[in-house]
């Protein structure tokens, strides 16, 4: 593939790894997280204009850590250790690192002293950093010299006399490093000489070329679409590249949202004109969820249940399809791996077509893998897709299941649907649905003693859910006007046959996820 430029993101294991490279690309500048077991006649090959070493959590000088191979510095490409990432330049370069006298965690100044990566600062200046760590640089290795100082760390920064290799104490990525920014556009810009080229339109340019050239002139697509914004745009972005020869199979599944498999017919076939077909197994996915209230058993059998009807209606489209397009996102690509080269540890299982059909006898096309959320909605935009389809919060695969904690049952399913469309009516009457990344009800397994028309009511509690994040990955709870919490409640309370209790969740993410199964 083209990289555009690329910057080659060696993750040690960093909280902010993926925050390195959302910086990298808001320059525009095309970036991939690889772990630091890639050799480095691979990192030839990739032909990275940069490389950029991440934080981590561990002590160079322990036992079986993750470390670079020393060739990586003698290779000509510029290199921008953090944290973890310069102690490990420092290690290979014959430095010694040393556990800090004092942990240094959160803001602290540091005094720039010059060098490039910190072009339009001036000798002598105080910045405010972000620090995090417990080892330190004890002093510069033979062949570097200082770049700044902190009054905890010696060497807050330091580069190589002649090669182009850098390191930093802090963390530039984080936004409680002000000016974190600016240092990282001397590193991609005037250290490494990147251009700005990773664009939406560049983007949908070369993804339509590749497409082109990958599949047969006469092979068909097919596409699993849940209405969501990452099959959508996936579906759309193949579209152009292969018109009529793809078909795209919606499973409703009897989980979605109040009247969502009628909005994603009329919007499909309204805004794309792409052959849809609509299998109902909803009785099939209801009937093998009886009983179950296991988070986990639940995922695996509607993943089952979907492969099913997914393979049944596959096979009706013809003998000719040989492509199967999945929506799979670039979190879900860096989340498969760990520091050391190995799985990471699954939190839940993802169950939707992005990544479980692998019997079903046909080749991959994962349009959207090299992108996070917010770049897939304007690559949505760059297509020319409705606001209604591009700006819709995330929705699960296994849909209304995770969200209903015990038995999933069909009165279940019609309770939360009321209840999550009023909530969600409100915060569009509010003006605040673009102000959230997602937003939505749980039906939670408790009753609760209410008043209702003066008489006893022991009625169902609805949780209620609405995150502000960039990507995902990281989120916090929407703070809402107690105004606009109080009438959404009242509207559950009164509308919704069978709820008396509405509460609001204000965990984050992490310790939470996003979702409560």
């Amino acid at each position: 593939m083209t990289h555009h430029d690329g910057i080659l993101i060696i993750d040690f294991g960093s909280q902010y790894t993926q925050l390195i490279a959302r910086r990298v690309r808001e320059h525009r500048v095309y970036c991939e997280i690889h772990p630091p077991s890639r050799d480095i006649d691979w990192i030839r090959e990739w032909k990275p204009k940069g490389i950029i070493l991440s934080g981590g959590p561990n002590s160079v000088y322990g036992e079986n850590v993750p470390l670079a191979q020393p060739e990586l510095l003698t290779l000509g490409i510029p290199v921008l250790g953090l944290c973890y990432g310069m102690q490990v330049l420092a290690h290979l370069s014959g430095g010694k690192v040393v556990g800090a006298a004092r942990r240094e965690y959160g803001r602290a100044d540091v005094v720039v002293e010059g060098g490039p990566l910190f072009e339009g600062f001036t000798a002598g200046e105080r910045t405010s950093v972000w620090m995090s760590h417990g080892d330190h640089v004890h002093e510069p290795p033979p062949g570097w010299h200082v770049t700044a100082t902190s009054a905890n760390s010696p060497v807050a920064a330091m580069q190589h006399d002649e090669r182009p290799l850098h390191g930093v104490q802090f963390h530039p990525e984080v936004a409680h490093t002000p000016r974190g920014g600016e240092m990282l556009a001397n590193f991609l810009f005037g250290i490494c000489g990147a251009e700005p080229t990773w664009t939406p339109e560049h983007f949908v340019d070369s993804e339509v070329a590749r497409i082109r050239e990958l599949v047969g002139p006469s092979d068909r697509v097919i596409c699993g679409l849940s209405g969501g914004v990452d099959s959508s745009v996936a579906a759309a972005l193949v579209h152009r590249a292969v018109g009529d020869r793809l078909t795209c199979i919606f499973v409703d599944h009897g989980l979605l949202r109040l009247h969502e498999r009628e909005q994603v017919e009329a919007t499909f076939r309204r805004h794309l004109g792409i052959d849809l077909r609509v299998v109902d197994a909803s009785e099939a996915f209801l009937a093998d969820l009886a009983g179950v209230t296991d988070p986990e058993t639940k995922r695996k059998r509607i993943g089952k249940q979907f492969i099913d009807a997914f393979e049944r209606e596959a096979r009706a489209v013809g003998d000719d399809v040989r492509w199967l397009v999945q929506g799979t996102l670039y979190p879900d690509v860096i989340e498969s791996f760990s520091p050391t080269g190995g799985p990471s540890v699954t939190i839940k299982t993802h169950h939707n077509v992005g990544g479980l059909p692998e019997r079903l006898p046909f080749a991959l096309i994962e349009p959207l893998r090299e992108l996070f959320k917010d770049e897939v909605r304007a690559v949505g935009r760059e297509l020319g897709l409705p606001e209604e389809m591009v700006g819709r919060h995330p929705f699960p695969g296994p849909g209304l299941a995770i969200r209903i904690l015990g038995e999933v049952t069909r009165e279940q399913c019609d309770l939360l649907r009321q209840a999550d469309a009023i909530y969600i009516e409100e915060i569009r009457a509010a003006g605040l649905y673009d102000a959230i990344w997602q937003a939505f009800a749980v039906l939670l397994p408790i009753r609760s003693v209410g008043v209702m028309g003066d008489f006893r009511s022991y009625d169902q509690v609805v949780g209620l859910r609405a995150v502000t994040s960039r990507d995902g990955m990281t989120a916090d709870w929407f703070p809402f006007p107690p105004e606009v919490l109080a009438t959404i409640s009242n509207r559950i309370a009164n509308e919704v046959p069978g709820v008396n209790r509405v509460v609001y969740d204000v965990s984050s993410k992490p310790p939470a996820t996003i979702e409560w199964e």
